[in-house]
Formats: structure tokens, sequence, C-alpha cells
């Protein structure tokens, strides 16, 4: 009876394998999208779904554990079938939403598959924690899901059942999902958007930024070693091997912020068909070795005890 995290997803929002690299493959063909069909998903390191995290939080209080959900992208129904049978999860007893883009929300439909059956709706509803530009796209995109009063004559139809709670993006407003206590981390994700990252864990200290193109000063002292205190774990966004982009950290990008965070342990996640998992993690290795940090690619289906 531990915590632990459990990826869902390490991919980007076009998951690998990349839909371009079969359809149209170039010459030679990529190996790594070949690679990713080659195997079943618990042996395969280069199958990428869209970028997800659920934190298996685990209470001594009642010896129960509470199952917290980061973003439903547009692979959540198969990081279920892929991951939730595999590593025996039950249910979502909440929903945490960095932003609004399709990679992190279009898979909130799906909910309704891991919630109770009522063909009235009688459940109790799933909590989501979300900011209110957020929780405005929501009403656009998802109306269904937000507006709970039927029109007289309207038939009841089964969807997913959502309990809407709007959080600030601010580091000095944390606030509560299933009893687990979590701090927003605002970052940019394009000089014109915020996006959140959250921090977590009181015995071990753990930062989770999914989509980063920069880490606002206040946001990086929050997670410092030299500002509130040593992170246990940073989770932290990667999308390519090499150069920049103008709405993500690439690795040249995420191995500076974690030289300057000086975490225990870093995890990269949103990788392109870039990266080779075995391979990119060899030279990870050494760069770990030389710089005193240790750094590795995660994969689909990683499974981190933690002491929260």
């Amino acid at each position: 009876m531990e915590s632990a995290l459990i990826f869902l997803g390490t991919g980007s929002s076009g998951s690998i394998p990349s839909m371009r690299c079969l359809i149209d493959p170039s010459d030679p063909p990529c190996s790594v999208c070949a690679q990713s069909l080659s195997l079943p998903p618990h042996l395969n390191s280069n199958y990428r779904c869209n970028t997800s995290l659920l934190i298996q939080s685990y209470s001594e209080a009642d010896a129960t554990h509470k199952y917290i959900l980061i973003d439903a992208g547009k692979t959540f129904r198969e990081a279920v079938l892929r991951w939730f049978v595999f590593h025996s999860i039950p249910r979502v007893d909440s929903i945490l939403l960095t932003h609004e883009h399709a990679d992190a929300v279009l898979g909130l439909d799906d909910i309704r598959a891991v919630q109770p059956f009522s063909p009235t709706n009688d459940i109790d509803p799933t909590p989501v924690y979300l900011t209110q530009h957020s929780m405005d796209s929501m009403e656009r995109v998802f109306p269904y899901l937000v507006q709970k009063k039927h029109r007289e004559g309207q038939e009841i139809r089964r969807v997913a059942q959502f309990c809407w709670n709007i959080i600030a993006d601010d580091c000095n407003q944390p606030f509560f999902a299933s009893g687990l206590k979590l701090t927003p981390l605002p970052v940019m994700h394009g000089e014109d958007y915020i996006c959140l990252g959250f921090l977590f864990g009181e015995k071990n200290r753990v930062a989770y930024i999914s989509d980063v193109s920069r880490i606002p000063a206040n946001t990086e002292y929050v997670i410092s070693k030299s500002g509130a205190g040593q992170l246990d774990l940073l989770i932290l966004d990667a999308l390519r091997k090499t150069g920049s982009h103008n709405v993500h950290f690439c690795l040249p990008q995420a191995l500076e912020t974690v030289k300057r965070l000086c975490p225990k342990q870093t995890l990269l996640i949103g990788m392109t068909h870039e990266f080779d998992h075995h391979k990119d993690n060899e030279f990870l290795m050494e760069w770990s070795r030389r710089e005193g940090l240790s750094v590795q690619l995660a994969h689909d289906g990683l499974r981190v005890p933690i002491n929260l």
C-alpha cells in the first residue's frame, strides 16, 4: 500500500507513432515510429500517448487510494485500455487540467467509462480543477458536460458527470483535490498563453510541468533548490532533441532548466518521434554522470512509487 505516479502518456499532441510516418514513410523509414508498432505496449517505450499523469495517492488514515488524473487528451481512451487494466486502476476521483488544448481535454467525454453506470446520470460528479480561461473553453467545446439544466421534454442522455472548480493561476493559492494539496505553477506556453503545472507532496516534493516555453521567475522560485527548497522529482516538457520551439521546451532548454532548479531526479515527457527511448536515455545517463543530476526519459505505463 503506497502512493505512486503512473505515466498514462509521455508523447506530444500528435502522439507516437506519427501518422505521417506511417501513411507517407520517409526513406529510410522512421525507426522510432516503426518500432512503436512492433511490440506490445508494456514492452514498448517508444509508443507514446498524449501527455497525462495519474497520481495514486495513498491515505494512511483510512487505508485507501485516491486517483487524481492530470489531463485527459485525445488518446485518453487508449490510455485507459492500456494502463488502467495493466495497473489495476479502478476509477478517477479528481481531474486536474493544465490547459484547454486538444491534447489535454478531448478525452473528457470518455470519463463516463470510468464512472459508475447510471442511465439517469444519478451519480456523484467527478471534481475537475481548472482555470477560468479553461472553463470558458469547456463551456464552448463541451456544453453538454457543463450545462446541467434540461429543457422541458428534453431526453436524458448518459454523459460524464463533472463538478467544475475554478482555481487560480497563482503559486500563492493552493487547493485540495481528493485530499491532496496542490500548488498551481503558472508557466508560459508561448508568450501569449499561460498553462498550469502542479506542485504536490509533503514528504517528497514533485513538480509536474507538461507544456512550457518559459518558466516565470516567481514560479521558478517555488520549485528551485535555491528558492523554496529542493524538488525530489521534476517532470518536465521536452518536445524535440535539438533546437528550440515557440511553445515548448526542447531538450537543450529542459536540461538548462534542470541545472538551474537542481531537482534530485528529472523525468522528461512530451517527446516527439525524434527521441528513441533507449538510445537517448544512454545519452542522458552520460549527461547525468557528468553534471551530477539525474535525468531520463519517462515512458508510457511507467509506475514510480513515491512517498507523498
